[in-house]
């Protein structure tokens, strides 16, 4: 996309469609995070990432090669491609783990604290530079994730603590895997092979890990728990996240971005009434602050970024 192109798709204003879309997208992440812990008593959580991964990855290709992406292409985009990659596969390690300990409605909260790192990894390794109304915001969502993981409540101890770390430690390797994606060449890369190419890693590593944790399926899961994670392999990983990527190339991406702090409030109250989780006025206040430090942080700044060479370093070609 050249400089023109980028200011005007930064200039216009969202259609009624794009908003419809991008609401869309929301109530489907919220709701991920269910449908993964709906499926755990059937299918172990490494084997069900492992198995969300291998679905994907064919709609993806598939998608590509309509839009005609060359994924084979040499573009200097691999060695970002991998350690985005590793990264992306650990990432669920975590995660999934993660909800085997915890409930869905924390879950989807911390799993939320993604562009909190985002923020401070953009400052410390892309020379992002914060204004004092973004620095609040990380102050007040720290607030909220401490609030959370210290709000009274009857099921939760240290096992449910351990999960609420977890996840935590997923968010960070996404923000992680963002900041690649923003300070190499993957930018480069068509949307379907810069997934590609953390879809295609993560397989080998759910896979040693699911051994690593003696993971079996010891009987044919039933047809909710197979349509379930074909839902998360097919829609969630292949279709939403390219639709994401999609909009960020037609329209403003601080704009889209306001829509994902609905994410968490749509997995809180689904997981309230679905999963029948127990949630206090603590706990609501708790996820309230860490929606709006996360509004705070992500709200464009006129400060102009001034790139760094050190994560370009990690992948320079």
């Amino acid at each position: 996309m050249s400089v023109p192109q980028a200011a005007s798709s930064a200039a216009r204003p969202l259609s009624a469609g794009a908003i419809a879309l991008m609401l869309m997208l929301c109530l489907t992440w919220g709701f991920n995070q269910i449908a993964v812990k709906l499926v755990l008593p059937e299918i172990p959580p490494m084997l069900q990432a492992m198995f969300r991964s291998l679905g994907a990855l064919p709609v993806l290709l598939l998608i590509g090669t309509l839009r005609g992406v060359k994924f084979f292409e040499r573009d200097g985009t691999w060695k970002p491609g991998l350690i985005a990659g590793l990264m992306f596969g650990i990432e669920f390690v975590l995660i999934y783990q993660g909800l085997r300990l915890t409930t869905t409605s924390r879950a989807v909260v911390f799993l939320y604290t993604a562009p909190f790192f985002v923020a401070l990894g953009s400052y410390q390794m892309l020379g992002e530079r914060l204004s004092g109304g973004q620095w609040l915001g990380l102050a007040v969502s720290f607030a909220g994730v401490a609030l959370a993981i210290g709000v009274p409540q009857a099921d939760v101890d240290a096992k449910v603590l351990l999960g609420d770390l977890l996840i935590v430690c997923g968010a960070s390797l996404w923000a992680a895997t963002t900041l690649v994606a923003k300070g190499t060449r993957l930018r480069l890369a068509a949307p379907e092979k810069a997934l590609g190419y953390q879809v295609a890693t993560s397989i080998p590593i759910l896979g040693v890990a699911a051994w690593l944790f003696g993971e079996s399926i010891p009987r044919m899961p039933s047809a909710q728990s197979i349509g379930l994670v074909a839902f998360q392999a097919v829609w969630v990983v292949g279709t939403t996240f390219t639709l994401w990527f999609a909009l960020v190339k037609a329209y403003s991406a601080s704009k889209l971005s306001a829509f994902t702090f609905i994410t968490p409030l749509f997995g809180v109250v689904g997981s309230y009434f679905i999963m029948h989780d127990s949630l206090s006025l603590a706990f609501g206040a708790a996820a309230v602050l860490v929606i709006a430090g996360l509004f705070l942080v992500n709200r464009p700044s006129p400060i102009a970024a001034a790139p760094r060479d050190a994560l370009l370093k990690v992948t320079k070609t």
